[in-house]
């Protein structure tokens, strides 16, 4: 459940948006120390910042400022000011997304997402499963039937491609591209070693055939 701070000063709507993002799945935290709202915000450590310009004490840009000085936790800024300048303001101090009042609700937990993703992509699948087959990427293995073997750096990145494509043919030089974004340089005859060392840990955990060559074309699972 991902954590939203929200600063705003205005109780009425403080309360409203606050039910609104516990409704939809969201831990909604705020504070009324306004002199220290910064700090308060780092301590919390929430994954994203629902921010208001308009404040007492110190405005919105201030406890931006503070926020970006110590911490990359996205902030969208919520506010009445719809001038191109105060867009504009935000953007140059570290906001990630700027939305003016009164807002759509729906399109508010839109932004809110989307930030949210950019901010904390997902994490990969760390077993992928296919075809009594497992492979684990956290301890670099492949398993079937209840045999396991140890796989290298490159025959864990071409068995997930693979897998990942199931059923579609993918080339050579599909392959060669992907490998060639771990930083090692992988040209066609070296391709073929992995595969056909791939092949054979395959066949010793009674995966015959598991791995088709497409002549001319690439491979599939």
């Amino acid at each position: 459940m991902a954590v939203v701070f929200l600063v705003e000063d205005d109780a009425e709507i403080r309360e409203e948006l606050s039910k609104v993002l516990k409704k939809y799945g969201y831990e909604c935290r705020t504070s009324d120390d306004y002199s220290h709202m910064a700090d308060v915000i780092l301590r919390v450590k929430p994954q994203l910042v629902l921010l208001d310009l308009n404040l007492p004490v110190s405005d919105g840009y201030c406890i931006c400022r503070e926020i970006r000085r110590k911490s990359q936790i996205p902030v969208i800024v919520v506010t009445s000011r719809d001038t191109d300048a105060d867009e504009l303001m935000s953007m140059n101090l570290g906001a990630d997304d700027f939305i003016t009042k009164p807002y759509n609700t729906q399109i508010l937990l839109a932004r809110i997402s989307a930030v949210l993703k950019r901010a904390y992509p997902a994490s990969p699948p760390q077993v992928l499963s296919c075809r009594g087959l497992e492979l684990d990427y956290g301890s670099g293995t492949a398993r079937s039937g209840g045999r396991t073997v140890e796989l290298t750096k490159n025959e864990v990145k071409i068995l997930s491609l693979l897998i990942s494509s199931h059923g579609r043919i993918l080339s050579r030089q599909e392959l060669m591209n992907a490998l060639w974004q771990t930083d090692e340089f992988i040209d066609d005859n070296t391709l073929t070693v992995n595969v056909n060392r791939l092949r054979r840990k395959l066949e010793s955990i009674g995966l015959k055939d598991y791995l088709v060559t497409k002549r001319g074309r690439g491979y599939l699972v």
